[in-house]
């Protein structure tokens, strides 16, 4: 599988390092009330989608940079990739 790096062009996906969803970029409050229920839900429920899904890869073998690459989880079809951090931003986030 070929990731469009967005710095550097198509990549390898031997390279990267697969993290999971990309929902973990919003990582929970941790002085909310609801803190430990937020943090449980973060830990450990994930979805399992058919189809379009937004996956953080870590570019291990190269800038290692975080990225964010949708992709097709039934044709393993990439639609996109962006750096995390841009999306972070996007989402109101600093990290």
């Amino acid at each position: 599988m070929i990731i469009p790096h967005p710095l550097l062009g198509p990549r390898d996906a031997q390279e990267f390092v697969y993290l999971g969803d990309a929902r973990l970029i919003d990582r929970p409050d941790g002085l909310a009330e609801d803190a430990a229920d937020a943090f449980h839900d973060y830990a450990y429920l994930r979805d399992n989608p058919a189809g379009e899904h937004q996956e953080l890869w870590y570019h291990e073998q190269g800038d290692r940079s975080w990225l964010v690459v949708t992709r097709d989880t039934v044709t393993h079809r990439i639609l996109r990739a962006e750096l995390a951090s841009d999306v972070a931003r996007a989402q109101g986030r600093s990290r």
